[in-house]
């Protein structure tokens, strides 16, 4: 490939330039073997599903809010574990599970019993 030779004395090379022939004489380009990774319906989907959680998130009761935010890091923070969860709330660590247990029973539902 002269791709690197190109790549080596700076100059500009183009998506479309032609790296090489295939088998059937159609040309292979640069833009045909580079992948950008991004997929608008597939990153649609997920703003949609994000907002859609946020949503549910917002309707939890005030405590269990809070928890959830905290135990998984959804108010600018790093997520906490339910020992420094517990801390911050004042209350035992198994009153956070029981309370963690419920708001996500609470989101399922919400979500519409997905698992």
């Amino acid at each position: 490939m002269h791709f690197r030779r190109e790549r080596k004395s700076g100059t500009t090379v183009s998506l479309q330039e032609t790296l090489e022939a295939g088998k059937d004489d159609t040309a292979l380009t640069l833009s045909d073997v580079l992948q950008d990774g991004f997929c608008m319906e597939d990153s649609c989907e997920q703003q949609d599903e994000a907002r859609r959680l946020r949503q549910l998130i917002e309707g939890l009761p005030a405590r269990e809010r809070k928890l959830i935010l905290l135990r998984y890091g959804l108010a600018g923070q790093p997520p906490l574990t339910q020992l420094e969860t517990a801390k911050l709330l004042q209350i035992s660590r198994s009153y956070v599970s029981r309370l963690e247990t419920h708001a996500l029973e609470l989101l399922r539902e919400g979500w519409g019993g997905c698992r």
